[in-house]
């Protein structure tokens, strides 16, 4: 039984649905917790390393008026602190992440892995952080706990952009086409924003 997650760091309801399941596999117990392979999705695989804008004024184009936009930004944000998460979209800085996926693959099976995960949401998403910047990302590794020598070494290279790419690949094949989407056993993509209590039993049914 295998259970895939799907997400991308530039998007606030992945952030939403990271601390969704991080919270329903804490109410499982420890021997009924399933293992969960996150996989890397990209919301825009074009964009630039370098940020011009902030994510409520990239906002302000994708809807018909400002007070649209608005009130979606003020959902999220408040579905954000219900979850117990600072999301100010008017810090956060919309960025190419493949490299960000790359530093995930580069800790995968290590104990600094979910820390990293953590980590990076909330630096882009609560801090304003350009999580494109090989620097930035360096001194995010280091915070999570990975030594300094793996961190410059992973910076300096271009390390696990296949897996990276791999993941894309699998995402396309899947059907995934919004995230975050959560796939049991190669079925059909389900959302993982959905009530606690649902995503726990999905998980739970997931193991039977």
């Amino acid at each position: 039984m295998s259970i895939e997650v799907y997400s991308d760091f530039v998007c606030p309801w992945c952030y939403i649905g990271h601390r969704k399941l991080k919270n329903a596999l804490a109410d499982l117990s420890p021997d009924a917790r399933p293992k969960i392979t996150w996989r890397a999705y990209q919301l825009d695989s074009n964009a630039s390393n370098v940020p011009d804008q902030t994510a409520a004024k990239a906002m302000l184009g994708w809807y018909s008026s400002v007070e649209e936009a608005e009130a979606r930004i003020a959902q999220i944000i408040s579905t954000g602190k219900d979850e117990g998460l600072d999301l100010n979209l008017h810090r956060a800085l919309p960025v190419n992440t493949f490299d960000a996926h790359r530093l995930i693959h580069f800790a995968q099976g290590t104990l600094q892995a979910e820390m990293l995960r953590e980590r990076l949401f909330r630096a882009y998403h609560s801090e304003g952080l350009n999580i494109a910047d090989l620097d930035v990302l360096a001194g995010i590794a280091l915070e999570a706990g990975i030594e300094q020598a793996e961190a410059r070494r992973f910076q300096q290279s271009d390390r696990f952009g296949d897996a990276v790419r791999e993941d894309l690949s699998r995402g396309s094949q899947q059907g995934i086409r919004g995230v975050p989407s959560l796939v049991i056993d190669g079925g059909q993509p389900v959302s993982v924003n959905q009530d606690g209590l649902a995503l726990r039993d999905l998980l739970k049914r997931a193991l039977h």
